[in-house]
């Protein structure tokens, strides 16, 4: 993973012939501490034999931390995975409905990627009817049009930054800053961008009609944009010329689901398990809240504390330590370093399947052990089907959950320094 900026880490979902083009990331809205769940907890020292018993005392109060106001909204978004007009792997959509501002005048979007990796709505122009006028975010002056220009590990995305009311199952996120990509008033990417890589403005190249970002922030960038102008990120464009820029919090590109009313703390992704052939379509569901109804309390889970900043965990495998690891919807396999298995290509392909054993560990001490299969990709996709539990490429130096892993587990990201019931995020948990 190539952190592009010291508040935000790029998608990892490589662009590749049969790889997605969405998902990866991490940002900081500024809004949270690091957590004190990573402070050592000392067990209280037992009483003596010979002390009177105390009386019975009330219940401690809960920390106000782990309050979570309960709600009773529609909160179940339905995901899927199925052939697509590109024949990407492993690619999770939903669809979206973009309103204008207090208004009814809305239209909703299909095939949008669903990506805990990164964070905020990226619709593609053309996908959207111009009778769905949504305002431009105020430039720095009368005649500048705020562009953003988004960097993924497969490419970029560039466009104007616009205000939409976004609505998700029975909730809304109301004024919430999108990016509209390959929007016209934005012209054509600042120089910097158009470096970054695959420029991702059209359905193919992006693999769809846009990114639904529902990382572990509220905000793609954060502090540090809102302080600085910070090259490949926010910019002032007047008449083609554009330069970088500050933009406050409020105004960046956010993830709608810190817009929501109620049940804003986090979501929760639920895929089936699918055989060890892959299946030609999976249906699922996005939970929305943590702890905030009863269908996405935490149960047994196991919590994951991310880093407050980058939103990484850690993950041992192989007799090495990948302290840039992280759990990304948005990523159509699992991408981890072996000098052992064979390659096609960026996927692997051993001769057999091969059964692995990592555990994956949050900086506050909690760790799970998995168990992973990587398959032979050629004949993975030889089947002619798009939904794979054991499909798994190359990387460097990190470990990239992707897709793969979300298949027969419930898997929650919770947002940074919003209250659930285990304590603020950002951190994982399944």
């Amino acid at each position: 993973m190539t952190i592009r900026a010291l508040l935000r880490i790029p998608a990892l979902a490589f662009c590749a012939l049969l790889h997605a083009c969405g998902g990866g990331g991490g940002s900081n809205d500024g809004a949270a501490a690091p957590s004190q769940a990573s402070t050592p907890v000392v067990a209280s020292t037992p009483a003596a034999a010979s002390a009177p018993a105390a009386p019975a005392s009330a219940a401690s109060a809960p920390l106000a931390d782990t309050i979570v106001p309960q709600s009773t909204t529609p909160n179940v978004q339905i995901i899927h995975v199925a052939r697509t007009p590109t024949n990407t792997r492993n690619m999770l959509q939903t669809s979206v409905t973009v309103c204008v501002p207090g208004t009814n005048t809305c239209q909703t979007i299909d095939d949008v990627q669903v990506d805990t990796g990164s964070h905020g709505l990226r619709i593609l122009a053309s996908a959207l009817d111009p009778a769905i006028a949504l305002p431009l975010v105020a430039g720095g002056n009368p005649n500048a049009t705020v562009a953003e220009c988004a960097v993924f590990g497969s490419g970029y995305t560039w466009g104007a930054v616009r205000q939409a009311d976004v609505r998700l199952a029975g909730q809304v996120a109301r004024s919430t800053s999108v990016q509209l990509i390959a929007d016209v008033v934005a012209g054509n990417a600042a120089q910097d961008c158009s470096q970054s890589g695959l420029p991702m403005l059209t359905a193919s190249s992006l693999r769809g009609n846009g990114i639904l970002g529902v990382g572990p922030f509220s905000a793609d960038c954060g502090a540090g944009c809102a302080v600085s102008a910070m090259p490949r990120w926010y910019y002032d464009c007047i008449s083609g010329n554009c330069s970088a820029r500050a933009l406050a919090v409020a105004l960046q590109v956010t993830n709608p689901v810190a817009n929501f009313a109620t049940d804003n703390n986090g979501v929760l992704i639920e895929l089936p398990d699918v055989p060890d052939g892959g299946a030609s379509a999976v249906n699922g569901t996005m939970t929305f809240g943590i702890g905030s109804q009863s269908n996405n309390l935490l149960g047994s889970a196991t919590v994951l504390k991310s880093n407050s900043v980058s939103g990484y965990v850690m993950t041992d495998f192989g007799g090495n330590q990948y302290g840039t690891s992280f759990i990304d919807s948005g990523s159509n396999g699992v991408f981890f370093p072996s000098t052992t298995l064979a390659r096609c290509g960026v996927w692997y392909c051993p001769t057999t399947p091969q059964t692995f054993a990592a555990t994956i560990r949050s900086q506050s001490g909690a760790q799970s052990a998995v168990s992973f299969t990587v398959a032979t990709s050629t004949a993975l996709f030889g089947t002619g089907n798009f939904a794979f539990d054991n499909l798994a490429g190359t990387a460097s130096a990190y470990f990239d959950w992707g897709l793969p892993f979300f298949y027969g587990r419930r898997i929650f990201t919770a947002l940074a320094g919003r209250p659930t019931p285990a304590g603020p995020g950002p951190y994982y948990a399944f």
